[in-house]
């Protein structure tokens, strides 16, 4: 089993910067792609970026396309976004997910971290 653990995130104006982290422990070795989910107020869970383990590919949700970075550093078991150019509608609680089969569900979750921005 892996366990996730996010840090950073906060409070930004509209147009800053902000930097998560998820920090990967126990069974790490089985882990293939990482991924950002984020829960709008409100709103359901939504995809923002994804990243294998070898880190030869990358996904974004066309909302966040341009602005935010997804990078891994599989030596420190930790993965990381870069949001820049922030947006009000980017206010959510930000999840790490983890999954050990390629193509299936994210079975190994964060407890998520607040990032609010305003405008």
């Amino acid at each position: 089993q892996v366990q996730l653990v996010e840090s950073g995130g906060g409070l930004a104006q509209a147009g800053g910067s902000l930097s998560l982290s998820c920090a990967a422990s126990g069974r790490t070795s089985s882990i293939v792609s990482m991924a950002w989910f984020r829960q709008p107020p409100g709103k359901g869970r939504e995809s923002v970026a994804s990243i294998t383990w070898t880190g030869s590919t990358t996904y974004y949700t066309d909302s966040v396309k341009g602005r935010f970075n997804i990078s891994r550093d599989s030596a420190k078991n930790t993965m990381m976004l870069r949001m820049n150019s922030l947006k009000p509608e980017d206010t959510a609680v930000y999840y790490c997910a983890a999954r050990s089969t390629p193509y299936s569900r994210y079975d190994s979750w964060g407890q998520g971290t607040q990032v609010t921005v305003s405008s």
